[in-house]
C-alpha cells in the first residue's frame, strides 16, 4: 500500500472513530509498527491528525465565530482565487440559470464569465452591478443587508429563492470539513446559502488551500452536496475524494 493510500485510510478510521491505537492502525492497514509510527509522525506534521502517546486523536478545529470584513478579505490569496475564479467562470453555459453567492471569490468570477446570455441570480449588489455592466440578466434578492460581507439575507431573500430552481450555484465558504461539511459564522447568511443550493442542479464550491479544516459556526451544507473547485492539495488524504477538483495556477 503507498503512502498516500495509507494516510487516507487513517485519517479515516480516525475522523470516524475520533481515535485510534497504533496496534489498531496495524491490524487496519496491515502494516508494521514502524511504518505506522512513521505515517503518524509525518501526518501530525502535515496538521492532519495529533500524535499522542500509543496512537492518534482528531485534530479539532477552532471555531472562527466572526466574519472578516470584505475589503480585507479582497486581498487575502488574490492569486489563488483567481485561478478558481476564471475555471469556475468557464463551467457557464448561454443556457445557464446561474446562483452567484455574496463574497470575494465569486466576485472574482465576474470578469472571466463570457456567456453574457445566461441568467443570473444573486444576494450581492455588487455582483448585481457588475453583472449588469457586463450585459448580462440579472436579478437580485431583496432583504435584510449586511454590511460586513455586503451580502442580502433574512426571510425575504429565502422567500425569493424558494421560487427558483438554479442549473448552476457557486459559493464560497469560511470553512469545510469533511465531516462537518461547509460553515460560515453567521446564522442568516447560512441560511440563504442553504436555501439557494438545496433548489440548484450542479452546485460549486470557490474555496482556496486556507479553507480545508477550518470550521465556523453555522453549517449550511454537507461535505458531499458540491463540487469543491480548489488550487493544489497539500494534504495528501484530501485527493481521494472525488467533489474535489485542483485547478493549476
Amino acid at each position: 500500500m503507498l503512502a498516500e493510500e495509507r494516510f487516507s485510510r487513517i485519517l479515516s478510521i480516525i475522523e470516524a472513530e475520533g481515535s485510534a491505537t497504533i496496534q489498531e492502525l496495524m491490524t487496519a492497514l496491515d502494516a508494521s509498527e514502524s511504518t505506522v509510527r512513521r505515517d503518524l509522525i509525518t501526518m501530525d506534521e502535515n496538521g492532519l491528525l495529533t500524535k499522542v502517546h500509543g496512537g492518534a486523536i482528531a485534530r479539532r478545529p477552532s471555531v472562527s465565530t466572526h466574519d472578516e470584513d470584505v475589503r480585507n478579505r479582497k486581498t487575502m490569496n488574490a492569486e489563488q482565487k483567481n485561478a478558481i475564479a476564471k475555471y469556475a467562470a468557464s463551467l457557464i453555459r448561454p443556457d445557464d440559470f446561474v446562483y452567484l453567492d455574496a463574497g470575494t471569490s465569486t466576485e472574482a468570477m465576474i470578469p472571466f464569465i463570457k456567456e453574457t446570455q445566461a441568467v443570473f441570480v444573486t444576494n450581492a449588489i455588487s455582483h448585481a452591478k457588475l453583472l449588469a455592466e457586463k450585459g448580462c440578466r440579472v436579478y437580485l434578492l431583496g432583504g435584510e443587508f449586511k454590511s460586513q460581507t455586503e451580502a442580502i439575507v433574512g426571510e425575504e431573500a429565502m422567500e425569493m429563492l424558494s421560487k427558483y430552481n438554479f442549473t448552476k450555484g457557486f459559493w464560497g465558504t469560511n470553512g469545510i470539513s469533511v465531516s462537518k461539511g461547509y460553515s460560515t459564522p453567521e446564522i442568516k447568511e447560512a441560511m440563504v446559502k442553504k436555501y439557494s443550493m438545496k433548489n440548484c442542479k450542479r452546485c460549486y464550491i470557490l474555496a482556496d488551500a486556507s479553507k480545508f479544516d477550518q470550521l465556523s459556526s453555522v453549517k449550511f451544507a454537507d461535505f458531499e452536496q458540491a463540487t469543491i473547485l480548489t488550487t493544489e492539495l497539500h494534504k495528501p488524504a484530501l485527493k481521494k475524494y472525488k467533489n474535489i477538483v485542483e485547478v493549476k495556477e
